[in-house]
């Protein structure tokens, strides 16, 4: 008898859940082959001691309580936990879904049985799901901390510096290259906080501390909109819960002895 699994079924850059459930019944359960062909269908791992798949849908199906809902918010509906199988689901999907064809010969692939691996079966490349590591540093003068922000994000939110590392760097000349390149000052000091999956879409986010050891804050063009020192008394809005970022930088608030604000 076919044992009934999780599915994590995304339409549309979004994602099936039932808000306000408990974990159990946050995410469609079902037979192996009630959402979707479980040949198109990618292993997950587990969920709650289950198996789990995830797979793209033309349409959600129509099932009393569920919604259609973002990646990120389901942080916020059932915690980090359903978030990061989630986003490994979005990863694993995305990886699918751009390795059809050989990146060598351009043949149709073929996925592997037991192992996350797209097989051309002309040349034998195999195709792995992608991450892509990026690096992210809160740099410190004291009391002040050194935040930045992008046109992308929120209005009034600002952040930790951050960016991906190149071929041949290693994760401490990246932080220290990208310091340098996003707002002119040099750093001291570095050292490892924690790292975090971001499937934005398929980022390895590693967080450091660092302390400023000189220069003048000259923000990069394009890249940096605005960037300056801030005292925790005067702190701008922060980012949300969900990433590495505002644990960074609550971290460094709690060294400092004070709480930090409530995200916008």
């Amino acid at each position: 008898m076919e044992q009934a699994v999780y599915w994590i079924l995304r339409c549309e850059q979004q994602v099936l859940v039932f808000p306000g459930r408990a974990a159990e019944v946050f995410f469609p359960a079902g037979l192996p082959s009630t959402f979707a062909d479980p040949a198109a269908a990618v292993p997950v791992g587990e969920w709650l001691g289950r198996p789990c798949q995830a797979a793209d849908v033309e349409c959600f199906p129509d099932l009393p309580g569920g919604e259609a809902t973002p990646l990120r918010a389901v942080f916020v509906l059932a915690g980090g936990e359903a978030f990061a199988v989630a986003g490994r689901a979005t990863q694993l999907l995305d990886w699918q879904a751009n390795h059809r064809f050989c990146g060598r010969c351009g043949t149709p692939t073929l996925r592997l049985d037991g192992e996350l691996a797209m097989r051309c079966p002309a040349c034998g490349l195999l195709a792995y799901p992608r991450i892509s590591p990026a690096v992210m540093v809160l740099v410190r003068d004291g009391r002040r901390l050194l935040l930045a922000r992008s046109s992308r994000f929120k209005p009034g939110v600002y952040s930790a510096l951050a960016g991906f590392v190149e071929p041949g760097e290693t994760l401490e000349q990246c932080v220290i290259r990208e310091v340098r390149e996003e707002v002119g000052v040099e750093i001291a000091n570095l050292r490892y906080f924690a790292s975090q999956s971001w499937p934005f879409p398929d980022s390895l986010m590693i967080a450091f501390l660092a302390d400023y050891a000189g220069g003048a804050i000259a923000p990069q063009q394009g890249e940096i909109e605005a960037a300056d020192w801030f005292t925790p008394e005067a702190l701008p809005f922060l980012p949300d819960p969900v990433s590495i970022a505002r644990r960074l930088i609550e971290a460094a608030l709690d060294e400092i002895g004070t709480a930090a604000p409530a995200a916008p």
